[in-house]
């Protein structure tokens, strides 16, 4: 018998056993629940190490009706922010004591499934970073006392609980930035399949326009791109290159859109922020780098990360409490392409 096989063959009572103790205190030893003496633990824990024994998370998950494990459903993983969005959840699970089991989506379809599926592994909560999960599916984890949490997501489930940035006040942050800059034209640059996350910045730097008496009908450009990410900033800078006066500020809906508007133009001779002034969101490592400088709302990850797992904690012990949604601050990085005003 191989060393592994051997490993898989040893059992809780094998290491009772060898600790010359109960299964059951074995079971409070390795799962940290319950009183046991730090003798009786010690005991327990050198008989484990020595026979190679090795919990099976997911067998006491049935036992108990949980695991410890943490479904995460995200979508578009090779996306600078959504990659680094990511591992900060994963980061912050692992620090509360639980796994996770990560799935990634390419279609709404695809989240019905994999929600599903999350439920018959018993996992411990789920957290959704990408589409909307089907309400039937949404009640039948409320049943099951499955707490889900969206990130960035559109608040309008009951019984889900969302975390967002604050993307309103990101939205009124870049406007005044523009506006004190000394830009009178602006530019709203979104993809055309728009998240929510995105049309709600669009829609808070139109009101904040209004409110720095800009007639937005007038003086807002409705810059829309072809596809998402990098290729669709490219692609839209493309098509507005005439359009384009000296005062204008762009705001973008997220770093990769921006990135690709900033190429296009550097392409077709025009430079921020001596031609146009631009200003993106997510702050991912990419917008540092000296050939971008861009500046850009910074989302808080750790902080959005951490407001998720308390949320999903909370509503494990209280499956029934109303939906709440938790706002996390974005910060202005200024840099070349929207420099700060002294």
């Amino acid at each position: 018998m191989t060393s592994s096989l051997r490993k898989q063959s040893v059992t809780a009572q094998d290491v009772a056993r060898r600790a010359g103790v109960s299964r059951a205190v074995v079971s409070r030893a390795l799962s940290n629940n319950g009183s046991i003496s730090s003798e009786a633990r010690e005991r327990v824990l050198r008989a484990a190490e020595e026979l190679g024994y090795q919990v099976n998370f997911l067998a006491q998950g049935l036992n108990r009706r949980r695991s410890h494990l943490i479904g995460v459903i995200v979508s578009r993983i090779g996306d600078p922010f959504r990659s680094s969005l990511l591992d900060g959840l994963l980061s912050e699970i692992q620090r509360r004591g639980f796994q996770a089991l990560v799935a990634e989506i390419r279609s709404e379809a695809d989240l019905a499934e994999t929600l599903r599926r999350f439920t018959q592994f018993r996992v411990s909560g789920v957290i959704v970073t990408s589409g909307k999960p089907p309400e039937a599916l949404v009640n039948e984890c409320v049943q099951q006392q499955i707490p889900v949490v969206g990130i960035n997501r559109q608040p309008d489930s009951p019984y889900v609980d969302y975390v967002c940035s604050d993307n309103a006040a990101g939205a009124v942050l870049a406007a005044e930035q523009l506006y004190r800059a000394g830009c009178r034209r602006f530019g709203w640059l979104n993809n055309q399949d728009s998240t929510w996350a995105g049309r709600m910045r669009g829609e808070a730097f139109r009101l904040a326009l209004v409110d720095l008496g800009i007639d937005t009908e007038r003086d807002l450009l409705p810059l829309l791109a072809p596809e998402e990410g990098y290729d669709g900033g490219l692609q839209a800078a493309a098509g507005q290159v005439p359009q384009v006066p000296s005062s204008l500020g762009v705001f973008c809906a997220n770093a990769q859109l921006a990135l690709g508007f900033l190429d296009g133009m550097k392409q077709r001779g025009r430079q921020a922020p001596e031609d146009f002034q631009l200003i993106g969101f997510d702050n991912t490592p990419q917008t540092a780098q000296y050939s971008y400088q861009l500046s850009t709302l910074h989302q808080d990850v750790a902080e959005i990360a951490r407001q998720a797992l308390t949320c999903l904690l909370e509503r494990a012990s209280d499956p029934q409490r109303p939906s709440r949604t938790t706002w996390v601050k974005v910060v202005l990085i200024h840099r070349r392409t929207s420099p700060s005003i002294l």
